[in-house]
């Protein structure tokens, strides 16, 4: 099944594909890799989720934080590549936590973002490599940064 069918399989609407909010570019494509910049979790309404893990949120909100961060991501691919079906399988994915210094489930808040990528790509496409920590702040206290690195097809 497709990438972009198997999202209207799970019922999932994107939020609008995030502008640059300083100097870089969200995408730079190199070959068939695809490079994404660090993305917050950016609401349909435009809205970001904010908050420390461990503070001002807990495990779970860190977790749907990060899924949100994983949509605002695949909204950027799906803008800049025309289908997530261009996606050949994910290679490297960075997740950064807003956190308290004793929290430690770093990995498992990130997880909301690479269990919403194997959920679109399957096991062993969308699932790659992966290294999640922790962070003292994050800009305008969103909850998670991910930045990722695409293999594409040749299409």
């Amino acid at each position: 099944m497709s990438a972009d069918a198997r999202l209207a399989e799970l019922g999932i609407e994107l939020p609008p594909a995030p502008k640059a909010m300083g100097v870089y570019k969200p995408i730079v494509v190199v070959d068939r890799m695809a490079y994404l910049s660090g993305h917050g979790p950016l609401k349909a309404d435009g809205t970001l989720i904010v908050g420390r893990v461990g503070e001002e949120t807990d495990l779970a909100g860190g977790q749907a934080s990060a899924r949100q961060t994983g949509l605002a991501l695949l909204a950027t691919l799906k803008e800049s590549l025309g289908s997530l079906d261009r996606v050949q399988r994910v290679v490297k994915v960075l997740g950064m936590v807003n956190c308290t210094a004793n929290f430690t489930q770093h990995p498992q808040v990130i997880n909301g973002c690479s269990e919403l990528f194997r959920d679109v790509w399957g096991e062993d496409a969308g699932v790659g490599a992966r290294s999640a920590v922790g962070m003292g702040s994050l800009p305008g206290n969103i909850t998670t940064e991910i930045e990722a690195i695409f293999e594409l097809t040749d299409g």
